[in-house]
């Protein structure tokens, strides 16, 4: 978010070596979104589909969106949790292209026309974070194997790859279909969590039955600290 002037001025010390730096500036981006938060802020509809090459271009409605503060073009938008770019925008409508990777390893390829999906859009650094850092990178699809009701609240579990369950722990984070929750149970193959009565009615979770496929995104922080323990010199710029 910063950018040099053109001409650099010097710095000189008769204790030190001469140095150069540039003068810096703040720009307009400084304050541009890097994130999502996992707070699901609008359900929106799907209103068309129209194959294109290999990808999907898809027409999405966001209902109420405030005209003070419209989306504009190249403007990151989670759908479902899946971090898409708008190309087209007017009113309460907007247009996103989904690539044949993102139809392959979300569940964006089963949208139709009538869907409903979960709408958040980026992070400022000015905001609140509501729920926990989360980049809109999917990570693996899920399946609702087991729902049922608890007083007020409903329990849900899903079943995934079991490649991905040790990045999960009990009271940890974990995005579904964007929205950030807190893990209740974690199994070899299988985790599960407790929806409060407001999860279930503002976001498309309160819809789920058994069978139906789901976006997740393990916590971001889990995946590097695998990544690191995972390399057998995790510290190479700690070499002499």
């Amino acid at each position: 978010p910063w950018w040099p002037r053109s001409k650099p001025r010097s710095l000189e010390h008769p204790s030190v070596p001469r140095l150069e730096f540039l003068e810096l500036r703040p720009t307009a981006q400084a304050e541009s979104p890097l994130v999502f938060t996992g707070i699901v802020q609008q359900l929106g509809q799907v209103e068309s589909i129209r194959d294109e090459n290999s990808g999907r271009r898809l027409t999405l409605r966001w209902p109420g969106l405030d005209r003070a503060d419209p989306l504009v073009l190249g403007e990151s938008v989670a759908v479902n949790g899946c971090c898409l770019t708008v190309v087209q925008a007017e009113g309460e409508r907007f247009v996103v292209q989904a690539g044949p990777e993102t139809l392959l390893r979300t569940n964006l390829g089963g949208l139709e026309p009538g869907s409903v999906v979960n709408f958040e859009r980026a992070l400022k650094a000015s905001d609140r974070l509501g729920g926990h850092f989360v980049q809109g990178h999917v990570d693996a699809v899920a399946t609702l194997s087991a729902r049922r009701t608890e007083g007020e609240w409903e329990f849900l579990a899903f079943g995934l790859d079991s490649r991905w369950t040790p990045l999960m722990v009990p009271k940890g984070s974990i995005a579904v279909d964007g929205v950030s929750l807190t893990l209740v149970e974690v199994g070899g193959d299988w985790f599960s969590v407790m929806l409060i009565p407001h999860t279930l009615a503002v976001t498309t979770l309160g819809r789920l039955g058994v069978g139906d496929k789901v976006n997740l995104e393990v916590d971001l922080l889990a995946k590097h600290l695998a990544r690191l323990m995972a390399s057998t010199n995790p510290w190479p710029l700690s070499r002499n």
